[in-house]
């Protein structure tokens, strides 16, 4: 079976860094994942991305050394089992706030006698290969993302649930669950405290710790701080930073 390089950087000792997609289409995701990340998300949440998008951006990213990873709309069964079976190696799932969601989350990630996936690998088989059955449990990767004040004070019994291989934080959405404003790279205390204490968890349990970013300085910050992984290159931000192109040309048409 074709080996899950996340998880190989992981046991060499080495920290990840990825890239995120959030707009659909199949070229975007293949210049995406040619820039070098070691993982490369679709975002099937907040991301304007279908099912057949998603399809078809996992085929593009496969043309890379670059980990696919999902990040589902939800703790739905069906939906988990889908992304998979298109060819994701990992799931990142939202708003995950106790043990029992959890445990759902990554039953639905593993096939008996340790999950209830069911067989189906479609695309999956083609990517990783023949004998994708017999090795999907121990390579496929379950990220549960904590990003609310429950999943904060749940986080021990979250993060002890049999099969999880890590935590992935909501920084905005944290910051908002725990009374602060959304945003992304924030140092304020109170986040800073959420995020060691996640930090402290994950290494006590022994799975991995992921955060997102905005800026490569942050993401700098993060794994000094401890991450695992960090997403730091986001392609609507990417393609946003163009308007400073647009302005500079807008300042000096206006000066003319």
């Amino acid at each position: 079976m074709r080996a899950n390089r996340l998880r190989e950087l992981w046991a060499a000792g080495k920290p990840a860094i990825g890239g995120w997609c959030s707009m659909p289409g199949a070229f975007s995701a293949e210049l995406m994942a040619s820039m070098g990340w070691d993982v490369v998300t679709i975002d099937t949440q907040h991301g304007v991305i279908g099912y057949s998008e998603m399809l078809a951006m996992l085929q593009a990213v496969s043309t890379t050394e670059a980990t696919p990873l999902v990040r589902v709309s939800w703790n739905q069964p069906g939906e988990i089992m889908r992304a998979l079976d298109a060819g994701a190696y990992g799931v990142i799932c939202p708003m995950i706030n106790d043990a029992a969601e959890c445990a759902a989350f990554v039953q639905a990630c593993r096939y008996p006698p340790d999950g209830f996936r069911s067989s189906g690998p479609t695309r999956a088989i083609v990517y990783g290969g023949a004998d994708y059955h017999a090795h999907a449990n121990a390579e496929m990767l379950a990220f549960a993302m904590i990003e609310t004040a429950a999943g904060l004070e749940n986080l021990e019994a979250i993060v002890a649930t049999p099969g999880l291989d890590g935590v992935y934080i909501g920084p905005s959405d944290l910051s908002l669950g725990l009374g602060g404003p959304p945003g992304q790279d924030s140092d304020a205390p109170m986040l800073m405290a959420a995020f060691d204490k996640v930090l402290a968890a994950c290494q006590a349990a022994g799975v991995r710790a992921g955060v997102h970013t905005a800026s490569v300085a942050y993401s700098q910050k993060m794994l000094a701080r401890g991450f695992d992984l960090v997403t730091v290159g986001n392609d609507t931000r990417f393609l946003m930073s163009g308007r400073r192109e647009a302005a500079e040309m807008r300042a000096w048409l206006a000066a003319r």
